[in-house]
């Protein structure tokens, strides 16, 4: 992960937003007194995605499963 200082992302904040979308890599942002992390809006949404599908109940146990399931076995057709 790229660190840059609050200086840098002030001159070149444009620059950096393209490159957060583009390289998918997240910029560590250090100032004085604290720390933030520049992502692009896409893995921003990736990443509440991910975390909202966790929070179910057993859907980790059943994106593991799905995953080792034969292309062959899957149905066509949902039941609800």
């Amino acid at each position: 992960m790229r660190t840059i200082s609050v200086a840098e992302i002030k001159s070149n904040f444009s620059q950096l937003l393209d490159e957060a979308e583009v390289s998918h890599e997240p910029i560590h942002i250090t100032g004085k007194k604290t720390h933030g992390i520049l992502i692009s809006e896409q893995d921003w949404k990736a990443i509440q995605e991910t975390l909202f599908l966790l929070s179910i109940p057993k859907m980790r146990e059943s994106i593991r499963k799905g995953l080792k399931t034969p292309i062959e076995k899957c149905v066509t057709e949902l039941p609800w």
